[in-house]
């Protein structure tokens, strides 16, 4: 099936990919890095996956979340009546449960239920055994049951069962895992959980502070959010997918199951703009706790614990999202130096501190740490926030990040009466600035560049003048905003840089799609330089990418019409929602996030 097949529940500590077709193809229990027990999303049924359906597989009829949460209700309509599969996820209660109850809506449907359970990545074949009635199966350290109402046969290292559900029927299919050295959970009460799980999503959406004309598709994003929130730490993954391609057949295929500190900023201000302060609390505690320590040692990502070894493997046996290989687990640019975060991370506790979030008495030690070392290096060339894997260059973003980085610090001593070196940090600042008009501004096309003294663009200037480093009106920032526009779009969305071979700055072959979060920068962009009708006309099409259950990917490839890369994706959603904000208010205006020191001149 394609990515945009898919619909996602999930239980706030790992998440289930639900195929059009009532086909279960990727869970990874008990965490979302955890290894995958069905895996066929990016291989063969035969490494994993657990499929219910009218006999034949046909795709759904329709499908939805029920209104306000994360519970998936597909339909298909038969020759001999209409069938309803609710999936999902209750939060958890020790362990992790996936809920499939079958609904006879009219007359009488035949149904066919197959499951092959396939540990580490589909690599392992469990052990499996019937005990009073159920299933289990066992495989080194996971062990997963599966009650079943209806008796299951096993064949071919898999077990199904045909059955009739007629209406008015409920049958419920509930599939537990817990550590193998346990012994068996408490068997939970599918109905009672299905009405717990819809009161615990109506009641968080219920505290959503947005009321504008996209409200359906913002508490669709802020839902994915917080499902993709690992909730006994407060972290937030990427996405719960590792090696759904950037270019179909390519090897663009990475891990995103960890938690990014460049979404930092992005995700506190969508929480904080929408009524969250709590989820906006628990994100600044794991990121305190993640990044605690010497600031050299300062990493792009971590696990959603705040693990630091997230070492890069490939995965042989797995075949790939159609052919897309390699497949990888973990994500060796974990490594890389990436200026920028540090401007995200002091942007982040800045806008924490703005934003009336309850003090914190690590943040600033853990601030003026950071600034200590960016003040010794902000002028090292880096791989930049999109992780090339090409030499280091001079990357303007980054540069114009750690300006950031020592705007929002000067910011918090003169707001808040914090102790620094103001005076230095104040002459840093404008020294960066200057360099930065300098070096990576084309004055013959009016535009900043990717990099000091490169020709190519990169969407991430699109940020100028959303993080404050320039004001919108300044003819820097609309030259730029329609250079990108003139020049890395396609059919009307933003690609993030030029990929062609002979350019390759990030040192990868193949191409990719448009990157749907560069998308959503235009728009806004669009918005702040005045062009507001194109950014709303910008933000429809967008939006019109969704799937049918309103979720997206990490890009859109116009060459197919497909959504491609990691789904889904945070870094996608964090963004419609600022742009719904901002389209939402009578006149465009800087975000929260913009500093004090917005610069006018050079």
């Amino acid at each position: 099936m394609r990515i945009e097949d898919y619909a996602m529940i999930g239980d706030m500590q790992s998440a289930a990919l639900v195929g059009r077709d009532g086909s279960i193809d990727w869970l990874c229990l008990p965490r979302f890095d955890s290894p995958a027990c069905f895996a066929s999303m990016l291989g063969s049924d035969g490494n994993g996956h657990w499929w219910i359906g009218p006999t034949g597989r046909p795709p759904a009829t329709r499908r939805r979340y029920r209104d306000d949460t994360l519970i998936l209700e597909s339909e298909w309509d038969t020759e001999g009546g209409t069938v309803r599969l609710i999936d999902f996820m209750p939060p958890r209660h020790p362990h992790p449960d996936v809920v499939r109850i079958v609904e006879g809506v009219s007359g009488t449907v035949e149904m066919t239920v197959q499951i092959r359970v396939r540990f580490d990545y589909g690599r392992i074949v469990p052990w499996v055994r019937r005990s009073n009635g159920s299933l289990q199966a066992i495989g080194g350290p996971d062990s997963v049951w599966l009650h079943s109402p209806v008796p299951l046969r096993g064949g071919d290292y898999a077990h199904r069962a045909t059955f009739r559900v007629s209406e008015g029927e409920r049958l419920a299919f509930v599939f537990t895992w817990h550590p193998s050295h346990e012994p068996m959970p408490t068997l939970i009460d599918a109905e009672e959980q299905l009405r717990e799980t819809a009161n615990h999503w109506t009641e968080w959406v219920g505290r959503c502070s947005y009321d504008g004309p996209w409200r359906a598709a913002v508490v669709r994003s802020l839902i994915t959010l917080k499902a993709l929130t690992y909730a006994p730490t407060g972290g937030i993954v990427a996405a719960p997918t590792t090696s759904l391609p950037e270019d179909l057949g390519g090897t663009r295929n990475w891990d995103y199951r960890y938690c990014w500190l460049r979404d930092a900023t992005m995700t506190l201000d969508a929480l904080i703009g929408s009524g969250y302060l709590d989820e906006a609390q628990d994100w600044r505690a794991w990121l305190l706790r993640a990044i605690a320590g010497r600031a050299q040692d300062l990493q792009i990502m971590y696990g959603v614990a705040g693990e630091r070894r997230l070492p890069e493997m490939e995965v042989e046996w797995l075949a790939g999202y159609e052919g897309s290989r390699p497949v990888r687990i973990g994500n060796g640019a974990v490594s890389q130096l990436q200026l920028d975060v540090y401007g995200e991370v002091l942007n982040s506790l800045y806008l924490s501190e703005v934003s009336g979030l309850s003090p914190d008495k690590r943040a600033w030690s853990i601030q003026r740490e950071l600034l200590g070392y960016l003040e010794n290096h902000w002028d090292e060339p880096d791989e930049g926030l999109w992780e090339v894997r090409g030499p280091r260059r001079h990357f303007v973003h980054s540069k114009v990040m750690c300006w950031v980085a020592l705007d929002r610090a000067i910011s918090q001593v003169e707001r808040f009466g914090r102790s620094g070196p103001v005076d230095r940090w104040r002459a840093l600042r404008d020294r960066i600035h200057a360099e930065i008009c300098e070096k990576g501004f084309d004055p013959a096309r009016n535009t900043f560049t990717q990099s000091y003294g490169s020709a190519e663009l990169d969407a991430a200037l699109l940020l100028i003048p959303i993080v404050g480093f320039l004001p919108p009106e300044d003819s820097r920032v609309r030259g730029t905003v329609e250079a990108v526009e003139r020049e890395l779009t396609v059919d009307g969305f933003v690609m993030r840089y030029p990929v062609a071979e002979e350019n390759a700055v990030d040192g990868l072959p193949g191409g990719e799609g448009a990157f749907l979060a560069c998308s959503f920068w235009m728009a806004e962009a669009l918005a702040m330089i005045g062009r507001r009708d194109d950014a709303a006309t910008m933000f429809e099409r967008l939006l019109s990418l969704r799937n049918d259950v309103g979720l997206l990917a990490e890009e859109y490839d116009p060459r197919y019409g497909r959504l491609v890369g990691n789904f889904p994706q945070a870094f996608s959603h964090v963004p419609l929602i600022h742009v719904a904000g901002l389209l939402s208010e009578p006149a465009p205006a800087a975000r929260p996030l913009t500093g004090e020191g917005l610069q006018e001149g050079a």
